[in-house]
C-alpha cells in the first residue's frame, strides 16, 4: 500500500512537471515581440513637457512597479521596450493623450514611462 501511494505520488510530480518545449521563448524574445506590437507610452502626457516622458532605466532592468492608490495598490510589470538611438519623432496628436488628473490615483497618469537603456 505504502509503495503504491509512493508511486502515484512521484507519478503525480512528474505529470506536473512536463511542460511543452516549444511553447516557451526566451524572456528577450518575449519583450522583443511585445515591444513590437504596443506603443512604448501609456494613455497620459507629462505635464510639463506636453508628451510622454521616457525614463531611461539599466538594461538589466526587467520589470517595474507600478503603484495605485486604493485595493490592490501595486502591479508588477514586465519592461518590454528598449531604448534605441535616434530620435523616432514627436508623438502623434491625434492619438488622443490624457493629461494629469486633478487628483491622481496610479503613477502611470504622471506620463512618465520607464524604457531599458540600451545594451
Amino acid at each position: 500500500m505504502r509503495r503504491v501511494l509512493i508511486a502515484s505520488l512521484f507519478g503525480l510530480a512528474a505529470a506536473g512537471f512536463t511542460t511543452s518545449v516549444a511553447a516557451w521563448e526566451p524572456p528577450r524574445e518575449a519583450a522583443r515581440r511585445a515591444a513590437q506590437c504596443t506603443p512604448w507610452h501609456g494613455p497620459y502626457f507629462h505635464a510639463a513637457w506636453g508628451s510622454p516622458v521616457a525614463l531611461v532605466v539599466p538594461p538589466t532592468a526587467e520589470y517595474q512597479t507600478k503603484w495605485r492608490w486604493g485595493v490592490p495598490a501595486t502591479q508588477i510589470s514586465p519592461i518590454y521596450h528598449q531604448f534605441q538611438l535616434g530620435y523616432p519623432g514627436p508623438v502623434d496628436p491625434s492619438i488622443g493623450l490624457y493629461a494629469t488628473p486633478r487628483w491622481p490615483s496610479h503613477t502611470d497618469q504622471f506620463g512618465v514611462y520607464y524604457v531599458r537603456g540600451p545594451w
